[in-house]
C-alpha cells in the first residue's frame, strides 16, 4: 500500500510530531513497506493456526527464576540524572493548574 505525503503529515500530526521535511519522505517510503507486509500477511490462510497464549516453547526461551538482588544505592541511581533535588529526580512541571 503506497502512501502519500498528506497521510504521513496527518498520521504525524496525530502523533503530534514534528518531523522534518526529509523526514517525512523518508517515512512515506518506510511506512509504506510497513503496510505492504501487513497485506501480505492478511492475505494468508490462518484458519486451522491455533492461537498463541505464550511465544516461547517449554524448555526454550528467556525465562530466568525472579530472585531479590542487593538494593542500588540513591547515589549510584541518580548518578546520571540531567537534574535532582535531594534525593530525587527532577522533571519538568506536568501541569499547568488550568486543568
Amino acid at each position: 500500500m503506497k502512501l502519500d505525503l498528506a497521510q504521513v503529515r496527518h498520521v504525524a500530526k496525530l502523533a503530534r510530531l514534528s518531523l522534518t521535511p526529509e523526514e517525512e519522505s523518508k517515512l512515506v517510503t518506510q511506512l509504506s513497506v510497513v503496510l505492504d507486509a501487513v497485506d501480505t500477511l492478511a492475505a494468508l490462510d490462518t484458519q486451522d493456526v491455533p492461537p498463541t497464549t505464550f511465544a516461547v516453547t517449554e524448555g526454550g526461551g528467556a525465562v530466568r527464576v525472579d530472585e531479590a538482588r542487593d538494593e542500588l544505592s540513591v547515589e549510584s541511581v541518580l548518578k546520571n540524572a540531567p537534574e535532582k533535588s535531594g534525593d530525587s529526580f527532577t522533571i519538568p512541571q506536568v501541569l499547568d493548574g488550568n486543568g
